[in-house]
């Protein structure tokens, strides 16, 4: 009995020995005749928004790295591809034309070597003019706000085909890969209004400090941009009222946006009351507006541009 376990357990201990040995890595799996894909690494985003008061300078513009086993050489043609999109409040979004359409088309010789990296790079540019024209639209029917998506499609030479609708996550959205294949390049209306601006203020209705009714009040305000955004916090969102009728602007929090020329007022005084914008005229020189809060405060306000500066005629 006792030279049976002996046996049994050398048994064992061959085979588990025999197993360690063998190398895990080279089962008969065929490694080396693997199909591996191709994507096209994001380099450098020149161009990525056009801009609604220039759309006959603005471009779409990529630099691209074609990554694959054999360094880029496997792309035959990249197709850029376009259509247009619109938010229409209420409704959804709209698209023009429904699929996207061709608009430019990059062929193997557009790649070339580069010294920063051993695969094949390219650049392009699409100008907002042909990506308009493609979608079957004109420079007057573009709206700010609207969006034009780029999609790549990319077709290597045996055939296969890569693009936004069979990459991975990780692909698209990956620091290392960043190949999402598909751009969205939005119409948008640069602003530049930050500064300190004289004021001149008509006060039409106090209902709190019926004395300061009819006087000018006179003095400065700053807009200051908010990061990222097309906004402005207000110094003094009453432009002088407060300080006749109350205690001074204090905490609120109104913000100036320009939302592609057209002006509005967000955020709240310091009682939670809201503002109301009523675009008056614009000279270059002197920006006139009526306001009016949710507790019936209002009056007629003039922004004096300062020296060396002109409010934009796109303003309304």
């Amino acid at each position: 009995m006792k030279i049976l376990k002996y046996s049994y357990g050398l048994l064992v201990a061959l085979l588990v020995l025999a197993t360690s040995c063998t190398d895990f890595v080279e089962p008969r799996i065929p490694y080396k005749t693997f199909d591996t894909a191709t994507y096209l690494r994001t380099i450098a985003r020149t161009s990525d928004s056009f801009n609604f008061f220039d759309l006959q300078s603005s471009k779409f513009a990529l630099t691209l790295e074609a990554v694959d086993i054999e360094d880029g050489a496997t792309v035959s043609t990249v197709e850029i591809r376009v259509r247009h999109r619109r938010l229409i409040p209420g409704v959804g979004l709209e698209y023009t034309p429904t699929n996207d359409v061709l608009v430019k088309t990059l062929s193997a010789s557009d790649f070339g070597p580069n010294p920063n990296s051993r695969f094949l790079r390219t650049s392009f540019e699409v100008a907002a003019l042909d990506a308009i024209t493609a979608v079957g639209l004109t420079p007057a029917q573009i709206e700010g706000g609207d969006t034009f998506e780029f999609r790549l499609v990319l077709t290597t030479t045996n055939g296969r085909v890569f693009s936004s609708d069979n990459r991975s996550s990780d692909v698209a959205g990956g620091f290392f890969y960043a190949s999402p294949f598909l751009y969205n390049v939005g119409v948008v209306c640069p602003t530049a209004l930050g500064g300190t601006y004289a004021f001149s203020t008509v006060v039409t209705n106090s209902p709190y400090a019926r004395s300061c009714e009819g006087k000018v009040l006179t003095g400065t305000i700053s807009l200051t941009p908010v990061t990222n955004s097309t906004a402005y916090t207000i110094s003094d969102g009453s432009f002088g009222m407060f300080d006749c009728s109350d205690s001074g602007w204090g905490a609120g929090n109104l913000r100036l946006n320009d939302s592609c020329g057209i002006l509005n007022f967000t955020g709240a005084d310091k009682y939670g009351s809201t503002y109301t914008f009523t675009f008056v005229s614009n000279d270059g020189k002197n920006l006139v507006f009526d306001w009016i809060t949710t507790d019936n405060e209002a009056s007629r306000t003039t922004l004096i541009a300062p020296a060396g500066f002109t409010w934009p005629s796109t303003l309304r």
